[in-house]
């Protein structure tokens, strides 16, 4: 018999799996901030005025585009906003719907109040004018 030498084995235990780190959620995005309103355009509230003008007195594009001598579809341009009228269109337009280029410009004027008071942040003031006129620079 021979004589035999115990073994000394050893075993090794596996490696422990890593420890998970927490791992926080991600971040939410950041919101964007709301862009703030546009001012409305001149031609826009211009047009919405005549527009609203001729449609008031039931009448048809053909017929105020006649009478102001303007071509339809540029008369059409001008009530959409698209094209910047010459102050002679307007207020030929004006003219061929009762009124004078100084109402239209007043009722636009109107309109951009109307549209701007109503954006402004509340608890900001806007400074007034101690007078309600109309400022117009070329």
């Amino acid at each position: 018999m021979r004589n035999q030498v115990p073994l000394d084995i050893s075993v090794i235990p596996p490696r422990p799996a890593p420890a998970r780190r927490a791992v926080a959620p991600p971040a939410p995005a950041p919101v964007p901030a709301a862009p703030a309103p546009k001012e409305p355009l001149w031609r826009d509230l211009v047009g919405d005025v005549l527009r609203r003008e001729r449609l008031a007195q039931e009448r048809t594009l053909k017929d105020v585009a006649d009478t102001a001598r303007i071509s339809m579809p540029y008369l059409s341009e001008v009530e959409r906003g698209r094209k910047e009228a010459s102050s002679e269109v307007l207020a030929a337009a004006a003219q061929a719907l009762g009124l004078g280029l100084g109402d239209l410009l007043t009722r636009a004027q109107g309109e951009l109040v109307r549209i701007t008071s109503r954006r402004a942040p509340a608890g900001r003031s806007t400074p007034r004018a101690s007078y309600d006129g109309l400022c117009l620079a070329a």
